[in-house]
């Protein structure tokens, strides 16, 4: 798992869990897309000018049972950034322990329904964070591979 740059706090919440009073296994998929999308609006993503950003691939693992009103957070990182897709990874943490840890590649398509290079500031935000010139409290530098396709 790469190192957080973002870390969202949240709550496990009713409607996430499923008749076994466990996280329902989809539940962390909503969860680290809300993490990525802060992560990205602290970086000047403009949700009305967005676009468009599918996931090409998604990825989790399940370590650790979380149920009904448990506190966790999100820790978010980039696994890979090239022109038109990013990979974040992600963990899971309760109580000190990682209970999930995943990964999702987003792919930026255009106007013509074709992948599409990322826009250039959400790109140099990327870049800045990854190189450690995102500063502030909530970010950290990390060592990934940020080799352009």
């Amino acid at each position: 798992m790469v190192e957080p740059l973002h870390v969202e706090q949240m709550q496990v919440r009713w409607a996430d869990t499923d008749a076994g009073g466990r996280i329902h296994w989809s539940a962390v998929f909503r969860w680290a897309e809300a993490a990525e999308h802060s992560f990205l609006r602290a970086l000047g993503w403009d949700t009305e000018k967005a676009g468009t950003y599918p996931r090409r691939s998604t990825e989790a693992a399940y370590h650790r049972p979380l149920r009904f009103g448990q506190n966790f957070e999100v820790r978010i990182g980039i696994e890979r950034m090239k022109t038109s897709s990013v990979t974040f990874g992600w963990t899971v943490v309760s109580g000190g322990q990682t209970c999930v840890s995943g990964r999702h590649t987003v792919v930026h398509i255009g106007d013509d329904g074709r992948p599409a290079r990322w826009p250039d500031h959400l790109r140099a935000g990327l870049a800045g964070v990854l190189r450690g010139a995102g500063g502030g409290d909530r970010y950290t530098c990390l060592a990934a591979d940020s080799r352009s396709r």
